[in-house]
């Protein structure tokens, strides 16, 4: 076991499922059965919407003190009404600033943090940038969830046995890293690449913070929720994206075949859960997880057909390059202004 842990998910190496004994359909209440999260601290970010609430209950039904930095303060608070344990913070991953402070006010406590879930994300917008000129949606599910691992990382050193839990997707699938021009300042912008490229990113990201963390206790994990129903990730995606990708008619409305074969809402947060919690993933990290499970290598191997979400598995080895993680670590270092673990 011990050697198990030198051993790092660079090229997709560990990429093969253990035999969870977890499947597509398993919910948030099955994997956490039998887990006590009492004395645990978790902060989960976009915890007030989707999987990210679903995570949240459930983190905190375990036992867990639960902080949710939200950027709509009425709308989470709204949202997580009557869940006990649970902490309303500000917090703008669009804003470096307000990441910062959000950490700092964090660290002042001398709290550990147990379990750090980068959930939050957007999908599929419209070309906007930050302040800084960076595109908006690698700004928000890549770099700002960069920064926020770093700021609060004594704190993750502090707990012993860690996790940082960063929420990917199979739309990873969708582009590469592009490391040539990452904010499209010289080429034309197509939200399907961008959405793909930061999420690339986040299992890049996952790879080489694992990497470098484990040595102080903390492990990674990356994951596909899988195809859920009922979150509002793609609400200002243009419905043709949907039709181009065959899961919508022309009049808009969600196939009815489809929509038999999406997950819950408790299905799709399991596998974040499965990450932040099981024991299963104690002497293991850097891995891209689906179904509660650890996901295989897709080399060309899989079928994927839209209309068919469960076909949607699998992780691309660009998107678990030892090469490209590091340099994807020296950029968002750079885009940032953030050192973290250079050591």
């Amino acid at each position: 076991m011990e050697q198990l842990t030198r051993v790092d998910n660079y090229k997709g190496s560990l990429q093969k499922p253990i035999g969870s004994g977890f499947t597509a359909t398993s919910t948030t209440t099955d994997v956490i059965k039998g887990i006590d999260l009492t004395g645990k601290t978790a902060i989960v970010t976009g915890g007030y919407a989707g999987i990210g609430l679903e995570t949240v209950k459930t983190f905190a039904s375990a036992g867990a003190t639960v902080i949710v930095p939200a950027r709509d303060i009425t709308k989470a608070a709204k949202s997580l009404k009557g869940v006990q344990n649970v902490t309303i913070e500000t917090m703008d991953l669009m804003n470096p600033d307000s990441i910062d402070a959000f950490a700092e006010k964090f660290l002042q406590t001398g709290s550990a943090l147990h379990i750090l879930v980068n959930n939050a994300g957007i999908m599929w917008v419209p070309l906007q940038r930050d302040t800084r000129g960076y595109e908006s949606q690698l700004a928000t599910n890549h770099l700002g969830h960069f920064q926020l691992t770093a700021r609060l990382w004594p704190a993750l050193k502090r707990a012993d046995r860690a996790r940082v839990i960063n929420v990917s997707s199979f739309g990873h699938q969708m582009a590469p890293f592009n490391f040539e021009d990452p904010n499209f300042e010289r080429r034309p912008y197509e939200t399907l690449a961008g959405y793909g490229q930061s999420k690339t990113a986040t299992n890049l990201f996952t790879v080489e913070l694992d990497h470098r963390a484990k040595e102080f206790g903390v492990r990674a994990f990356s994951l596909h929720p899988g195809s859920v129903n009922g979150t509002d990730l793609g609400r200002v995606a243009p419905m043709a994206l949907f039709q181009q990708l065959g899961t919508h008619d022309a009049d808009g409305n969600l196939f009815p075949d489809v929509a038999r074969k999406l997950k819950t809402i408790p299905q799709g947060a399991a596998t974040t859960v499965w990450c932040a919690t099981s024991p299963q993933l104690n002497e293991l990290g850097g891995v891209y997880c689906e179904n509660a499970d650890v996901a295989e290598l897709d080399e060309g191997t899989i079928d994927h057909q839209y209309d068919d979400p469960s076909t949607l598995r699998g992780v691309k080895p660009y998107s678990v390059d030892a090469d490209q993680a590091k340099q994807l670590w020296a950029l968002s270092e750079n885009l940032t202004g953030v050192r973290f673990l250079t050591n």
